[in-house]
């Protein structure tokens, strides 16, 4: 029979077993945190082994659980992203506790606080804080130096020395620019969120190496860069201001910005694509049977994820993390929103 006593048990045969000190020992029988996730499992394994019961505080973190924090639900990528999280996770014999940051909700902080409250073993981060280059990263330091695995997908910070994987943003901005000008575009816009984002940031300057030899100088490529908010409404501004500096196609940072843009062209009296082309990102569910279907940049959502997923299980597993970023190459998926600029029809 077990040995139900907390006080009963002897740390330093735990500890002997687990290869570990007994205060490490301690601090897993009291639920407190600081314990990386592979030493609290060697130490609830020897614990197991010894015939001891794991006292309540110790059976609250558990090892199958995943923290998953994404900023929304509006957008569908980011539940594209979290279905392949959740089924590789589930594949592996883990769950996923799923974090959405609406607009008045928890914050990041208040989220990750509940999670390593909660002794998950490791937490997901999907265009987060990380990739706002004003945020704090200090949050980031601290997880990490307190034992919690984490990875981040989308945006990149180098001050954190954690496992990155992100969509390479000058490649899809690449892609998009080299379909627009095949097609005969010279005035192509450039509508993306706010300025302080990685990913906004590399789009932005691509788009600026790629157009300054198309319109002759650095200022003119500016005008052609709009930054507002990642949303059919943001979309809906940025294209407006592009009609009206005479742009005939767009690129832009996300499929419902896209979606924004169409619509705006519409109210203008314009079609799309014959007056007006229109190249979205993100290739999200069903967006290929938009009106008209979207031509977009495909991020590499399942490659990603599963990426990251297995390279945090095995910081789980004990192994060293890689301190460093992970590009995925893009695809463009040609569909009904890109044609010939209407000067060459």
């Amino acid at each position: 029979m077990g040995k139900h006593a907390l006080d009963g048990i002897r740390l330093a045969d735990i500890a002997e077993l687990a290869k570990v000190s007994e205060a490490t020992v301690s601090r897993v029988l009291n639920g407190k945190p600081g314990v990386a996730a592979a030493t609290r499992q060697s130490v609830l394994a020897a614990m197991d082994q010894l015939g001891y019961e794991r006292p309540p505080r110790a059976r609250q973190h558990n090892a199958g659980l995943i923290g998953l924090i994404i900023p929304e639900l509006d957008n569908p990528i980011f539940p594209a992203f979290a279905q392949v999280i959740d089924r590789t996770l589930v594949m592996r014999g883990y769950r996923s506790v799923l974090c959405t940051q609406a607009p008045g909700g928890a914050t990041e902080d208040e989220f990750i606080e509940t999670l390593t409250a909660r002794g998950v073993s490791g937490i997901v981060f999907v265009s987060g804080l990380h990739a706002d280059t004003t945020a704090d990263h200090d949050r980031y330091r601290r997880l990490i130096d307190s034992g919690v695995p984490v990875v981040f997908l989308n945006g990149y910070a180098p001050d954190v020395k954690a496992p990155f994987f992100s969509d390479d943003d000058r490649a899809a901005v690449e892609l998009a620019i080299t379909h627009l000008r095949e097609l005969g575009h010279e005035r192509i816009g450039l509508a993306v969120g706010p300025k302080r984002f990685v990913p906004v940031q590399r789009k932005a300057e691509q788009f600026r190496r790629l157009m300054a030899p198309v319109l002759g100088s650095a200022a003119a490529v500016d005008e052609l860069i709009v930054h507002t908010l990642f949303s059919v409404e943001g979309g809906h501004s940025a294209a407006w201001t592009l009609l009206e500096r005479g742009c005939t196609a767009a690129v832009c940072g996300s499929d419902l910005m896209a979606l924004g843009a169409i619509r705006v062209a519409r109210r203008r009296g314009l079609e799309v694509p014959r007056d007006f082309s229109v190249v979205g990102y993100d290739d999200s569910p069903l967006i290929a049977f938009t009106d008209p279907p979207l031509t977009t940049i495909q991020q590499q959502v399942s490659a990603m994820a599963t990426a990251a997923v297995r390279t945090l299980l095995d910081e789980i597993a004990g192994v060293e993390p890689p301190a460093e970023e992970y590009l995925f190459q893009p695809e463009l998926v040609v569909r009904g929103s890109t044609a010939a600029c209407p000067d060459r029809t």
